[in-house]
């Protein structure tokens, strides 16, 4: 989007003796008018505009974050219940009654490693695909770029991302598990899951406007994809003949990645490589439709 400014002043093109005769009958309006048009580029981000509303960006992300503890008796601790119970849960079904291998990691470890991005990416869409219709009366009274409202929402849950890892570390030192040097590729995975989590947001964000039937639809799809992502199981278990259907699941390679920075595994550059790709493919198709859609939103909101 962007901002023209149009004020009913003569032409520079006019003649000196027209300019001179309007002069003094010429007055500057006190509002001028204002016209937000689309903008006409084929990129569907306009990045200067998103670096102009940072400020904002910052302050919705902090809103989020105190919105989501206010009046909570264990505020915080949220953050790690979730992905630990979960862990909990898997761990006694699918690694003890189902002995499902992991790897040669501990069956716990291996779970959480896998729970604490999902868990991430997972709240962080759900957030961000209803955020807009959360932020109705901001949207229909003042204009700034409108990416910048699930972008908020991803942006908080990372506080919650953090937490969630302190407790990981915890874990690895009880099982006598250390740190390689593989965690330095873990700012690089957060900031990919993130671009993921940005573009799947924002495309159910903008379908949410139109067709609230997403706000149910998005925790059902959700759901189904944890068990198409190798989170209870290694990818190693899959058939060879069938990988490559799971390698189309972006998050696979990544979560195989993260579980290779946390305990020192060998990375799988092939299987991450094509999540990048089909991350950075979501999010450009995902901001060229936003763009599309993006002129409509106050309107039917």
């Amino acid at each position: 989007m962007s901002l023209t400014i149009k004020e009913n002043q003569p032409s520079v093109n006019a003649p000196l003796s027209n300019l001179k005769a309007a002069q003094g009958n010429y007055q500057l309006p006190e509002n001028p008018l204002v016209v937000i048009e689309p903008g006409r580029g084929w990129i569907p981000v306009n990045l200067r505009d998103l670096w102009h509303y940072r400020d904002l960006l910052y302050i919705l992300t902090m809103r989020d974050i105190k919105v989501r503890y206010k009046q909570t008796l264990l505020g915080a601790a949220w953050a790690i219940i979730q992905p630990l119970f979960t862990m909990l849960i898997f761990t006694l079904f699918f690694g003890k009654l189902a002995g499902i291998p992991s790897d040669g990691i501990p069956y716990p470890l291996f779970a959480y490693a896998g729970l604490l991005p999902w868990t991430f990416f997972s709240n962080a869409v759900t957030n961000s695909g209803n955020s807009l219709v959360g932020n109705s009366n901001l949207i229909t009274k003042v204009y700034f770029p409108r990416m910048i409202i699930p972008m908020a929402s991803v942006g908080s849950g990372l506080l919650d991302f953090l937490i969630a890892f302190g407790l990981l570390v915890v874990l690895m030192f009880y099982y006598s598990v250390g740190l390689s040097i593989n965690i330095l590729m873990l700012p690089v995975l957060v900031i990919l899951t993130s671009l993921l989590a940005i573009g799947v947001g924002m495309w159910m964000s903008a379908l949410n406007v139109k067709y609230r039937d997403i706000r149910y639809a998005l925790p059902f799809l959700i759901q189904l994809g944890m068990f198409a992502t190798p989170i209870i199981y290694p990818s190693s278990l899959v058939p060879e003949k069938w990988r490559w259907l799971i390698a189309l699941n972006p998050l696979t390679g990544q979560i195989e990645a993260y579980r290779a920075a946390f305990f020192g595994k060998p990375f799988d550059w092939f299987a991450l490589g094509i999540s990048t790709v089909l991350t950075f493919v979501i999010l450009f198709c995902a901001a060229f439709m936003f763009k599309r859609m993006e002129k409509s939103f106050a309107d039917i909101i």
